[in-house]
């Protein structure tokens, strides 16, 4: 089924909600050296609607990110056990992990922690590629709302090559009890349940380093509002390639968050 705005409903609005109501969702910060791609994920996060957005970052990046963030806050962890502590806040509605976090022992335990609150979790590039040595152990700790977002050499180093790409996300999907979004020209989505939508034809713009980051924080801001994984990466694949389109050539990847309200006003968004 090709994917299309009749096939999920965005969060509304309430016209006496506050922030709180629109929920908080916490992005896992990269090193010192790597803040863009979980700078550009918290904004798409923020831009999609989420009410709250943190970076949860170690001591040695806080001052990047504390100078180069304005609405998006920051909350220091220094190791797993501070993250767990930050997140078992029942406040957070949702996490996103993984761009630039690192391919590194922390980064495992980062989301073996995310994934023990079984709230709602996006895991994008590094928070799968840590696990490619023993991606059973990753698949056994997914108990909550899960989506996986890999493009096809991610997807390799956990479930082996795509090769019929619908088929072969519908396995992993299942293996995995997440929902997965296979990145591409073509963008697969495919739940546990069966479940297969295509996002066809996004511009080639799109093929632009930390493109991926922001898609995940599209996602993730969606999850945090209370969307389910699979109608959020719906959600999310298409209004990714809408921003792409409207922006057209010239796009690089901070580009994207900047044109998500008028994808939203071209959707009817409006306040419930």
């Amino acid at each position: 089924m090709d994917n299309s705005p009749a096939l999920w409903d965005l969060p509304a609005l309430r016209r006496e909600g506050s922030k709180y109501d629109r929920g908080h969702c916490v992005v896992l910060g990269g090193p010192a050296a790597q803040t863009g791609a979980a700078r550009m994920t918290a904004r798409a996060a923020l831009r999609i609607g989420a009410g709250l957005v943190s970076i949860a970052c170690d001591p040695g990046s806080l001052i990047v990110y504390a100078t180069a963030l304005q609405a998006v806050m920051t909350k220091v962890v220094k190791d797993a056990d501070a993250f767990a502590d930050l997140i078992a806040d029942r406040r957070i509605t949702a996490l996103v992990l993984g761009p630039a976090a690192g391919v590194t022992d922390r980064t495992q335990a980062m989301v073996l922690a995310a994934l023990a609150t079984e709230r709602p979790c996006v895991l994008d590039a590094d928070a799968m590629t840590v696990f490619q040595d023993a991606p059973q152990s990753l698949f056994d700790a997914i108990r909550g709302p899960v989506l996986l977002t890999p493009h096809e050499g991610e997807f390799a180093r956990l479930f082996s090559q795509a090769t019929a790409r619908e088929t072969d996300a519908l396995r992993a999907a299942r293996a995995s009890g997440a929902v997965v979004l296979l990145k591409g020209a073509d963008t697969v989505i495919a739940a546990p349940d069966g479940r297969i939508v295509v996002n066809r034809d996004a511009p080639p713009t799109l093929a632009t380093a930390g493109s991926g980051d922001v898609l995940a924080g599209l996602a993730g801001g969606l999850m945090a509002q209370g969307m389910a994984p699979f109608e959020a990466a719906c959600a999310a694949a298409f209004i990714h390639a809408e921003a792409a389109r409207l922006f057209g050539p010239g796009l690089i990847a901070e580009d994207l968050s900047e044109q998500v309200p008028a994808v939203l006003r071209s959707l009817g968004a409006m306040t419930g």
